[in-house]
C-alpha cells in the first residue's frame, strides 16, 4: 500500500481529537480482513467486521508471538513426534502426560485412527467454525512470509502450514487432558502381563492423584455489598499455569463492532477468550475437584483375556492396531505397531500414575473418559465471550455443558457474583458408587473421587439426566451454582465454601467432598477476601494477590520461632513478617523448612466444620520432625552459600536472555494466592518457575464506565526469545507493576504504544 492510508489518516485526527473512533471501518474500505492493534506489552486488538476476520487475525498474532510451541502441538497431535524427534523426548506435557515422544504419538494415533474428532465436528456452532478457518488461515498467512525468528524452531522440517483438523485435535487433546491425556502412559502399553493389584494400590493412587503441588488457580468474585462504593463488582482472575510449554496463555481483545467485543487471555491455539471481561461481565476459571473420567473392572472369559462378560454374556474386545513412524539415531525410519484393545466403556488400562492395575487371566481395568466426546467447550467460551451478566455466564454454562474440568467464577455490572461448578461431570450418584463400586474402587472413590465400577453388570453403567447434553453426564441442575452480591471464591477446593457464610452441600461425592478442611491457599483466600469486604476496589484486590501473605506462615511462624530459640534462623523466623515479596528475610528459609513438613504431623487445635477459617491451627512443635525440618533446611540453605536472612528476591528468580529477573510469591502449599512452584537449585537457591500465577486480570465494573481492568502476563507475551515481548511483563511481575486495560475504543486509540496493522 503506497503513501498513507485513509485508515493512517483517520487514525491520526482521532488520535489528535482522543475521540471514540470510526478508524477500522475506515481501515475496511482498504479491503483488509482484519485490523490488529498493537498496544503496550504487544497486546493485540484484533478488528473485523466477521468472525472469518477475527480468527484470521488472532491466528496471525498468535504464530507472530509463539509459532514455535503451536506447531509443537500440533506436531504432537499429528503423532509426529517421533518421525521427526526421535521416540525419547518428553511427549509435549501440555498436551498429554505420556513420559516419551512414542508414547505421545501412540496415543494420539490412536485418537486419530478412532475419527473421534471428524465425529464431533457437528459441535462447534457455524460462528465457531468460522472462527477456526480463519484462524488457520491467519496462522499459515504469517508463517508463509515470515516463518519463525525463535531458534526453539528455526528451520525445522516439522513446522508447517496447518488445517482446521489440526485446530480441532489440539482443542481436543486440551480438554481431555483430565482424562485420557492425564493417563495415556497407562494406555498405550496395556497388555495381558498377569501381576497382582498393589494391597496400597487406592492410597498410591489417591496420593497421586490430589498431589499438592499441581498447577491450580484463584478466583476472587466480589458482588456489590463487598465493594467499597456499595455498586457494580471486581473480579480476581489467577491461574496457575505452567510457564514454559505450550499450556501457557496468551492475551488478545477480539472486536466485531456492534456484535462481539471481549478481551482476556486463553491457552495457546484456542482462538477464543477463555479467562476475560466483557464491557458488563467478567469471568475466570479454577481447577475443579472433580473427577472427569472412572474406571470400570471387567471379568474376563475363561479362557480368553480377549473378552470380557456383562450380564452373563462374553463379549469381544475391540482390537485396534496402531503404527507410528519412528526415527532412528542414524536418521532412518521404522515403524512400530502395536495392538490396543478396547471394551463397552472404553480402552483398556493398565497404570494410573505409575500404579499397575494387571491385565489377569480373569480381569482387566477400562477408562471411561467424561471428555472423550467432547468439543462443546468451544461453543461455550463463544457464549461467555459475549455475556451481558452472571445469567449469560450461567446460561452459557448450562446449555453447552461444555466446561472440561474448570469451576467459573464471575460478575457483572449489576454488583453480582457467581460461583458455578456447571461442567463435565461422569454420571456417578453416591448411590451407583455404593451399589458398583469394586473393592478397590470403595477406597479409592473416598480417598480420590475416582470410580471403579463392576464391569460385569449392565446396570452399573454411568446413568443419564434429562437436562444434560448426552448421557453419562450430571445433569446442571445436580450441580453447584450460587449467585450472591457479598461473593463468590475458589481456590481448588471443594464447592462447600465457595462462600464462608452460605455454605453449599447436597451435591454428589465424585465433584467434591464438603464439611472438611479447607487448603491453605482457600484459607487464604477466605480469610483476606472477608478483611476486605465492604472496601474492595481493584487496586485493593491487587494489593491482596500482591502482597504475598502465607497463611501456613501466619499460623505456625511464630511458634518455629519460638521452638528454634535462639540464634541468626531464630532471630530471622522471629522477624519476620510472613509475606513472600521480593524483600522478605526468612520467606526462602520457611519455604524450605515448610516443603519438609508433609501433611501429616498434626495440629494441636482440630480442624471444626462449625469454625472451618481458623481450624485447624496450632502446630504440635514437639513434634520431633518439626525440629528436623527446620534443622534440615537451616544445613540446607548454609551449604548452599545463602545468609539465613537473605531476602527472597536474591535467591528467587528465573533468567531471560541472560538477565535474572526476581520473582515474588511462593508455593500455594503454604497458603500463598500468588502461587510459585519454583526450581530449587542446591547451589543458587529458586532459578526457576514450574508452575504459577500466569494471566492475571483484575476487573471492576461500575456504572456506565469502561471496564476498570488492570492485567499481566507474568511470562510476557511470546515464547520467542528475540521478540521484545519475551520478558517485558515478567520484569513488570518482578516489580509488581501491572498492564492498564485497554478495552474501550478510546482507550486503544491513546496507547502511547499503538502500532497497527491491516491484514488482507
Amino acid at each position: 500500500m503506497g503513501g498513507r492510508s485513509r485508515f493512517g489518516r483517520v487514525l491520526a485526527v482521532t488520535l489528535t481529537a482522543a475521540a471514540v473512533v470510526t478508524a477500522p471501518a475506515a481501515a475496511d474500505t482498504d479491503g483488509a480482513r482484519a485490523v490488529i492493534r498493537y498496544t503496550e506489552h504487544g497486546i493485540p486488538h484484533i478488528w473485523a467486521k466477521s468472525f472469518d476476520g477475527l480468527g484470521y487475525g488472532y491466528g496471525y498474532a498468535a504464530a507472530k508471538d509463539n509459532l514455535c510451541e503451536l506447531a509443537n502441538g500440533y506436531l504432537t497431535v499429528d503423532a509426529k513426534r517421533s518421525k521427526y524427534l526421535g521416540p525419547g523426548g518428553d511427549g509435549n506435557s501440555a498436551l498429554s502426560e505420556a513420559d516419551s515422544n512414542l508414547a505421545s504419538d501412540v496415543h494420539f494415533q490412536r485418537i486419530n485412527d478412532s475419527g473421534v474428532v471428524e465425529r464431533l465436528l457437528g459441535q462447534p456452532r457455524a460462528e465457531v467454525k468460522e472462527i477456526v478457518g480463519g484462524y488457520v488461515d491467519g496462522y499459515n498467512k504469517w508463517l508463509t512470509e515470515h516463518g519463525t525468528a525463535d531458534p526453539a524452531c528455526r528451520g525445522a522440517d516439522w513446522v508447517r502450514p496447518i488445517t482446521e483438523l489440526d485446530v480441532y485435535r489440539h482443542l481436543y487433546a486440551v480438554t481431555a487432558i483430565s482424562g485420557q491425556g492425564q493417563l495415556a502412559n497407562g494406555l498405550v502399553d496395556a497388555k495381558p502381563s498377569g501381576g497382582s493389584l498393589p494391597v496400597d494400590a487406592a492410597a498410591r493412587i489417591g496420593d497421586a492423584l490430589t498431589s499438592e503441588d499441581t498447577i491450580g488457580s484463584n478466583g476472587i468474585a466480589v458482588g456489590r455489598d463487598g465493594t467499597a462504593a456499595g455498586r457494580g463488582s471486581v473480579l480476581l482472575g489467577n491461574p496457575h499455569f505452567p510457564w514454559q510449554g505450550g499450556r501457557r496463555f496468551w492475551q488478545a481483545q477480539l472486536t466485531i463492532p456492534g456484535r462481539f467485543n471481549v478481551s482476556g487471555g486463553s491457552l495457546l491455539g484456542m482462538p477464543l477468550v477463555q479467562i476475560g471481561h466483557t464491557r458488563d461481565a467478567a469471568w475466570t476459571h479454577t481447577f475443579a475437584t472433580t473427577r472427569t473420567f472412572g474406571l470400570y473392572e471387567v471379568k474376563l472369559a475363561e479362557g480368553d483375556p480377549l473378552s470380557y462378560v456383562v450380564d452373563g454374556k462374553p463379549e469381544k474386545m475391540t482390537a485396534h492396531q496402531v503404527s507410528v513412524e519412528v526415527k532412528q539415531p542414524d536418521g532412518s525410519l521404522t515403524t512400530d505397531t502395536r495392538t490396543l484393545y478396547s471394551t463397552r466403556y472404553g480402552p483398556v488400562i493398565t497404570d494410573v500414575d505409575g500404579v499397575s492395575l494387571p491385565w489377569t487371566t480373569t480381569s482387566a481395568y477400562a477408562l471411561r473418559d467424561a471428555n472423550a466426546t467432547n468439543l462443546r467447550g468451544l461453543n461455550t467460551w463463544f457464549s461467555l465471550n459475549q455475556a451481558r451478566d452472571v445469567d449469560d455466564v450461567s446460561a452459557a454454562l448450562k446449555s453447552t455443558l461444555g466446561v472440561p474440568w474448570v469451576n467459573t467464577i464471575a460478575t457483572d455490572r449489576r454488583g453480582r457474583a457467581l460461583y458455578s461448578d456447571v461442567q463435565v461431570v461422569p454420571h456417578v450418584t453416591d448411590e451407583l458408587a455404593d451399589r458398583c463400586s469394586t473393592p478397590l474402587g470403595r477406597e479409592l472413590f473416598q480417598a480420590a473421587h475416582v470410580s471403579i465400577l463392576d464391569g460385569s453388570k449392565g446396570t452399573c453403567a454411568w446413568g443419564a439426566d434429562a437436562d444434560a447434553v448426552e448421557p453419562g453426564l450430571l445433569g446442571p441442575a445436580r450441580l453447584p451454582h450460587q449467585i450472591r452480591e457479598d461473593y463468590e471464591l475458589n481456590a481448588n477446593d471443594s464447592p462447600w465454601l465457595s462462600n464462608a457464610s452460605a455454605p453449599l452441600t447436597g451435591y454428589p461425592w465424585i465433584i467434591g467432598d464438603t464439611g472438611t478442611a479447607r487448603s491453605p491457599r482457600t484459607r487464604e483466600a477466605l480469610i483476606a477476601t472477608e478483611e476486605n469486604l465492604g472496601g474492595f476496589t481493584t487496586e485493593s484486590m491487587k494489593q491482596l494477590l500482591f502482597g504475598d501473605r502465607s497463611r501456613l506462615a501466619v499460623l505456625i511462624a511464630d511458634a518455629v520461632a519460638e521452638l528454634c530459640g535462639t540464634g541468626p534462623a531464630c532471630d530471622t523466623l522471629a522477624a519476620w513478617d510472613h509475606t513472600f515479596r521480593l524483600d522478605s528475610r526468612g520467606a526462602l528459609l520457611f519455604q524450605r523448612f515448610a516443603m519438609r513438613l508433609g501433611p501429616g504431623l498434626g495440629w494441636k487445635v482440630p480442624f471444626d466444620p462449625a469454625d472451618p477459617l481458623p481450624t485447624p491451627n496450632t502446630l504440635d512443635t514437639q513434634n520431633p520432625l518439626v525440629r528436623k525440618a527446620l534443622d534440615d533446611a537451616v544445613a540446607e540453605l548454609t551449604a548452599a552459600g545463602i545468609p539465613l536472612d537473605a531476602t527472597l528476591g536474591e535467591h528467587q528468580s528465573v533468567t531471560r536472555n541472560g538477565k535474572r529477573i526476581p520473582v515474588h510469591g511462593g508455593p500455594g502449599q503454604l497458603g500463598i494466592l500468588n502461587a510459585m512452584s519454583p526450581v530449587w537449585d542446591p547451589k543458587a537457591g529458586n532459578v526457576e518457575i514450574v508452575h504459577g500465577s500466569s494471566f492475571i486480570q483484575v476487573v471492576g465494573l461500575a456504572g456506565k464506565a469502561c471496564p476498570d481492568t488492570s492485567t499481566l502476563m507474568t511470562y510476557s507475551q511470546s515464547t520467542d526469545p528475540t521478540s521484545p515481548h519475551f520478558a517485558d511483563q515478567t520484569e513488570l511481575f518482578s516489580r509488581g507493576e501491572w498492564v492498564r486495560g485497554r478495552f474501550c475504543e478510546g482507550d486503544i486509540l491513546r496507547s502511547p504504544a499503538l502500532k497497527v496493522v491491516p491484514l488482507r
